[in-house]
């Protein structure tokens, strides 16, 4: 038999052996658990023990589904056959499906701003949620490329931020720019020592698979963004932020949808009022970008024209991106600016 170690693990393990081995299509009787646990955890246990510590999982408040079934079964007094309840087909219910786990797995893969390292630590604990089965289908996961010159204080950033919002106080931190050396080196001052940006921060948004933070510098009136990944050596302040209500653009509070749809591409110089006319075809990526916020009107059969709020610098280079599917109409200091831009850009290749 096992010791007395073993039995005040043996709710544990029953609990591991759930989590490793079942979901709603992988389901376990009260047998299967007594075999698991004799082959991978050297523990000889009876049928009572099982069920006993399964009941106690329940009691505490773990989902654990099974299925009943009567049987006729001798009375060990007189002989006689009575109706037993018969539990099985145990399985743990999982807080994620494995669904919800990949699209989180994905977003990690996919986004730009995760070191490497704790990235894949990251994938490793979502992994860790479910079950055998779900690990064994997602190895091509494990293999993730390493992205050399990296930011690794990201977590450290979003933890200071957070307390410095919450909070209502500024911070300071240096600004990373990329070298041809492939290396992230802090922006200078003009006296050629690293720089500091002193800041007073509002939100922290996912943009272009990105985080940036949305606050303003301090000294001026405007709204500003920052990449995250490209911020270093975080520190927060004893000072108080300036309220976002006095920064321009900021009046009756961050409206954070209305930013991120102005700001496609997280410049920080101002919004206007933009029309364009794009093909039809393209309605998908114009809505991907722009959001509902977006007014439609002069529809053909082939073309629509958009009007959007926008950034300038940002539209500017969005023209230049779908430029063979779209032409700006105004404002007229936007259209002679993307013009000219093209009529370079062709010159290159003449």
């Amino acid at each position: 038999m096992y010791t007395k170690q073993h039995k005040k693990m043996l709710v544990i393990n029953i609990l591991e052996i759930l989590k490793k081995y079942t979901d709603a299509d992988h389901r376990l009787s009260q047998k299967d658990i007594i075999e698991i646990l004799k082959n991978e955890y050297d523990m000889t246990v009876d049928r009572k023990a099982v069920r006993r510590n399964l009941t106690n999982l329940l009691e505490a408040g773990y989902e654990i589904e099974y299925s009943e079934s009567i049987r006729m079964v001798p009375n060990k007094k007189t002989g006689e056959l009575e109706e037993s309840v018969v539990t099985s087909d145990y399985y743990l219910v999982r807080e994620f499906t494995d669904a919800e786990l990949r699209l989180l797995i994905d977003g990690l893969l996919f986004s730009k701003h995760v070191p490497y390292a704790q990235c894949k630590e990251l994938v490793e604990k979502l992994e860790g949620l479910s079950n055998k089965y779900f690990q064994a289908r997602v190895k091509h996961i494990r293999t993730l490329p390493d992205r050399s010159g990296e930011n690794k204080q990201l977590f450290y950033t979003i933890e200071v931020l957070d307390e410095a919002i919450s909070g209502g106080k500024q911070v300071a931190f240096h600004y990373m720019s990329y070298g041809l050396d492939k290396k992230l080196h802090p922006r200078k001052d003009k006296n050629g020592d690293a720089r500091e940006y002193v800041i007073n921060p509002y939100q922290i948004a996912a943009a272009n698979g990105r985080y940036y933070l949305i606050c303003n510098m301090d000294g001026f009136d405007d709204a500003a963004n920052y990449r995250l990944d490209r911020i270093s050596d975080i520190r927060l302040l004893d000072t108080p932020a300036k309220p976002a209500k006095k920064v321009k653009g900021f009046e009756n509070g961050v409206d954070l949808p209305k930013h991120m749809a102005e700001h496609i591409y997280m410049f920080q110089d101002e919004s206007d009022d933009v029309t364009f006319r794009f093909k039809k075809y393209l309605i998908n990526d114009v809505m991907d970008w722009f959001g509902s916020d977006i007014r439609f009107s002069d529809e053909s059969e082939d073309e629509a024209t958009a009007r959007v709020r926008v950034n300038l610098e940002a539209m500017r280079l969005w023209a230049m991106q779908y430029g063979r599917h779209i032409k700006i109409l105004s404002p007229q200091s936007l259209v002679d600016t993307v013009a000219a831009d093209l009529k370079e850009a062709a010159e290159k290749y003449l």
